[in-house]
């Protein structure tokens, strides 16, 4: 019965994806942004397929019968249950991409094919394609002698069932002459959208023009069948696993990027007329079963939809009205942001308030005579960064400058191999990673030296350095003085310098070691104040919750009538209201124009209470095999502000959705009752605070 309690990891993602397909169905969205809604989705599948199938997929290889810990499953059927589930989600989005096509025809863009062309149109292609980009194709004919050749990840190709002209009717004489012929569609010299000059507003996609003029490139044979299709690479490559401790690491992380280029597929999808003989050839070539093929009959990558938003950016009206991050009240920009903080904690809640105040205090860190050190987590960061020009400067300015650099932060890892070779440059003391640990922690130290006494400015935050991302995921990054919070902070970078992590905190939680047990912990004291006669009350804002342990201790809570209300975005394997079990537990996703990042977790209520903020989710990974933080806030007034974050976005009914015992989930909808964006009301929240100077 227990087992009713819980969700499957990957179903839940996909059930989180078709929260953001939502987005993109929903008419009360402007369009452009629908449209960039469903781009959202289909990147989103391609890193599901990359990383999770192809991490069940490796599994598999390893033991065809083991099975997680939460629904069972096997690899192999999970795998088979998600792509089941994705092909119907799939033809969801086909039908959401048609209605789209459709209503940009009435803001006078228009995706044509061959069936719609006017002959001079097509003599005008015919020619374009001729001289523009036949030249530029490589082409390859796969036969009994010629080999299959290596098809990169996530590219178009055209796959055209060839049969040579004149040949005998005989019909096992011309099977044995078929042979399939590729040509890759995307390039660099040529662009995706193809204007038609005798229709404005009119686009060919390019790969429709190599599809059509395939007769051309192949004219020594006839063309019987013809389609595109786009293969789908496992990336999901264990760094350490495969790392030897006397290569340079840095080195080694970027041969790990060029061996995701060339991992085994794990999907592919083709759309086209085309023969399943055909289709079963090209996955026997790349070994990949046929199960895992995925038919469309709507473009392959719909990325292109960025251009054509760029053309509709004149009407405003087809975009969410404009918003810029406000200044925080905290802050007086006109005097030193150091002094500030030690007179008093603040906090930034991202994207409402801007990231400034963050940066500015890095760049007077990197001048103040009276700061001596440095010490920062990296883990993902904007290809500008402003957090690096700092560094760099402090640095170059005699400060020790120590920064942790994850180059493990998977598809960002050629970005941060940059940015740590231009720090090792400054003179700054870079650090790799640990063994088998991702430092995932949002970490930042400033050690000041003022009338012989170390003083101590540690920043935690929920979410990257990313001045980018800091303008649409929601974060909250606090800043104090606190001198056990220092050092706490201070022994946390001493470990990771010395290649370990701490084992021991008092005031932090600190994955690996000191978090999971330390959550547990305060469980089981709401659950004490609950079988004592009190009100036991947790409150958990967090992106994904996957963790066994501490969603049993979840269930033992709510079967202890612990009131326990989350606001989870994404994967979340514990089913709330399921009776007897998590009856006491309800759980809501917020899924809108901002991506909810931020984690907060709340256990109690009123002056008895505990607020955190954290960059861990309660996922095995967070809790156990990372590097992770979790501040404990003690300002009452920034307590005051996290529980009126909370609140709004408890009671959202424009954005969220209520997860039900089945793990469905249910849309609110305001109906006759005042409609409350969580998000919207937020962002008037920080207009109406903002200082108007200073």
């Amino acid at each position: 019965m227990e087992n009713l309690c819980f969700e499957n990891r990957e179903l839940s993602w996909i059930r989180f994806n078709e929260r953001v397909l939502e987005e993109a169905e929903d008419e009360r969205v402007p369009l452009c942004e629908r449209l960039n809604f469903l781009s959202i989705f289909q990147s989103n599948l391609d890193e599901f397929f990359m990383v999770r199938i192809g991490s069940l997929h490796d599994q598999m290889l390893l033991d065809s019968e083991s099975r997680e810990n939460k629904t069972k499953m096997t690899c192999a059927e999970q795998i088979r249950a998600a792509a089941d589930r994705v092909r119907e989600l799939c033809r969801r989005r086909d039908e959401t991409y048609r209605a789209l096509i459709a209503k940009l025809e009435d803001q006078g863009i228009t995706l044509i094919d061959f069936s719609n062309i006017s002959e001079k149109s097509e003599k005008y292609l015919r020619s374009l394609f001729k001289e523009d980009y036949m030249p530029l194709l490589s082409t390859f004919v796969v036969g009994k002698k010629q080999s299959f050749p290596f098809l990169q990840n996530k590219e178009i190709y055209a796959i055209a069932s060839l049969n040579a002209k004149g040949g005998k009717n005989d019909k096992d004489k011309e099977k044995e002459k078929t042979k399939i012929g590729i040509v890759p569609c995307c390039s660099s010299a040529f662009p995706r959208l193809i204007p038609i000059p005798d229709r404005k507003g009119c686009f060919l996609l390019a790969e429709e023009l190599i599809l059509h003029y395939l007769p051309l490139i192949f004219s020594g044979y006839k063309v019987k069948y013809s389609a595109l299709s786009r293969i789908t690479r496992n990336a999901d490559i264990d760094a350490d696993n495969i790392y030897d401790e006397d290569l340079n690491y840095r080195d080694h992380m970027a041969e790990v990027i060029k061996l995701r280029k060339k991992l085994c597929p794990v999907r592919i999808e083709v759309t086209g007329d085309i023969e399943h003989d055909t289709v079963k050839k090209v996955c026997d070539q790349i070994k990949l079963d046929s199960s895992m093929v995925f038919l469309y009959d709507t473009p392959l990558d719909v990325s292109f939809f960025s251009g054509i938003c760029d053309q509709l950016r004149s009407r405003s009206e087809l975009f969410y009205a404009p918003r810029h991050p406000k200044k925080s009240p905290d802050f007086n920009e006109s005097r030193p942001i150091l002094d500030q903080i030690e007179e008093g904690d603040k906090m930034l809640h991202y994207p409402y308030q801007s990231i400034r105040p963050f940066l500015l205090m890095l760049n007077e860190a990197a001048h103040d005579p009276s700061v001596i050190s440095i010490k920062m987590t990296l883990y993902r960061l904007a290809s500008d960064s402003k957090v690096v020009e700092s560094l760099v400067e402090a640095a170059e300015n005699g400060k020790q400058v120590d920064v942790l650099v994850e180059l493990k932060a998977r598809f960002d890892e050629e970005n941060n191999i940059e940015w740590s070779r231009r720090l090792e440059r400054a003179g700054c003391h870079v650090i790799y990673g640990l063994d088998g640990l991702k430092v995932h922690s949002k970490l930042c130290l400033i050690l000041r030296k003022k009338d012989d006494e170390i003083k101590y400015i540690t920043q935690i935050g929920t979410g990257n350095y990313n001045e980018k991302t800091s303008r649409f995921y929601t974060d909250l990054s606090v800043m104090t003085a606190d001198p056990a919070i220092g050092h706490e902070a201070a022994a946390v970078f001493k470990a990771l310098t010395l290649g370990e992590t701490v084992d021991h905190t008092q005031r932090l939680l600190v994955a690996p070691h000191c978090l999971q047990n330390k959550l547990i912990t305060l469980i089981d004291r709401e659950i004490a104040r609950q079988n004592n006669g009190g009100n036991g009350h947790i409150r958990l804002k967090l992106n994904s919750l996957t963790d066994k342990v501490l969603m049993d201790k979840l269930i033992d809570a709510s079967r202890s009538g612990v009131k326990i209300e989350m606001v989870v975005r994404g994967i979340c394997c514990l089913r709330p209201g399921v009776e007897g079990f998590s009856e006491n537990i309800s759980v809501i996703s917020i899924v809108g124009r901002y991506l909810e990042h931020s984690r907060i977790y709340i256990f109690g209520d009123g002056k008895d209470a505990d607020y955190y903020i954290s960059s861990a989710d309660w996922m095995t990974r967070n809790t156990l095999r990372r590097v992770e933080v979790a501040l404990p806030v003690y300002s009452e007034e920034l307590k005051m502000q996290l529980e009126g974050i909370f609140e709004l976005l408890r009671t959202d009914n424009v954005q969220a959705r209520d997860m039900k015992p089945d793990g469905s989930y249910v849309r609110r909808f305001p109906g006759a009752d005042k409609p409350i964006s969580a998000q919207d009301m937020l962002y008037d929240r920080a207009c109406r605070l903002a200082p108007t100077v200073g």
